[in-house]
This record gives C-alpha cells, structure tokens and sequence, in this order.
C-alpha cells in the first residue's frame, strides 16, 4: 500500500529524501546530473531552516518511490499565501501508478489547511507525460488574459 509521509529534516529519512532527489537531478527531466556531494551533505539542515517548506516521501512497502518538496510564498493579487511546488519526482519504475497524484493530493491537504489560494509549480516544455498528470490534478498553464499568453518561469543564476 502507498503511504504519503512528511519527512522531518532532523530524523534519519531526511537521507531517503535526499537521495531520491539525487535520482531526479540524474534523470534528464532533472537535469541529467546527479546532486553535488557538498549539496547531498548540507541539504537537508538547509531545508530545516526553510519556514514552511514541506517535503513529503511516498512509500511503498517501506520504500521511497516518490518525493515532493514545496515551498511557502505569497499571492500580492490575492492577499494570501500560496504552496509552490518545487519537486515532484517519482522513481522511473513507479511512473504512472498514481504516485505523483497523491503526492500533490496531500500537498493540496497541506496548502488547504495553511489557508493558500493556489499550488503553483514549474513543468518543462517538452515533459507532456508531466503536463498530462499536472492537468488531471487540477493544474493548468497561467495567464492573466488570453491575448498576454502564458506565464513562463525565467531564471538568473547568482553563482
């Protein structure tokens, strides 16, 4: 049976969570490399530090098959807080049993009961199997008009 649990950071599972985020930076829609080792080493106690961060494990039979990871921020058109969700990664085995689902299920659960206006998140142009489960859940591609377009998530790097 599948099993969504919260990881807390100061507890032995935090290794599980980091290690399943390193499979999903090995995998091309992570990235294709691996976690640096100095990150692996201090990620979880930076997380600790994070107010409202959320990190979730799925399991199955005792297994990590899945992670999300999401982030506190705050809607200035709404006035109220909102969940990003910055990882949602499930192991390559385990893709299309539901896995993804009910980890953004227990998120929204989460988002809910902290009284946020949306889940936000990011998905590659060219990932559609993500685009495709992202929808059934409820998420859709953000504009604010039609004839503005969609939103595009852009980034600088600062090292």
């Amino acid at each position: 049976m599948l099993k969504i649990e919260q990881v807390r950071l100061d507890n032995p599972e935090q290794d599980e969570w980091v290690a399943l985020l390193d499979a999903y930076a090995s995998d091309p829609m992570g990235g294709g490399e691996g976690l640096a080792p100095s990150v692996r080493q201090r990620l979880a106690a930076a997380m600790a530090d994070v107010p409202g961060a959320v990190v979730l494990l799925a399991r199955y039979e005792g297994n990590g098959v899945g992670v999300a990871t999401a982030f506190m921020g705050f809607s200035t058109f709404a006035a109220r807080p909102l969940l990003n969700v910055h990882d949602l990664a499930v192991l390559d085995g385990w893709r299309g049993r539901g896995v993804g689902s009910a980890l953004l299920a227990r998120l929204e659960e989460i988002a809910r009961f902290r009284g946020c206006c949306k889940m936000t998140l990011e998905v590659l142009a060219n990932n559609h199997v993500a685009q495709g489960a992202y929808r059934k859940c409820g998420f859709a591609p953000y504009e604010l008009q039609p004839s503005a377009g969609v939103a595009q998530f852009w980034q600088k790097k600062l090292d």
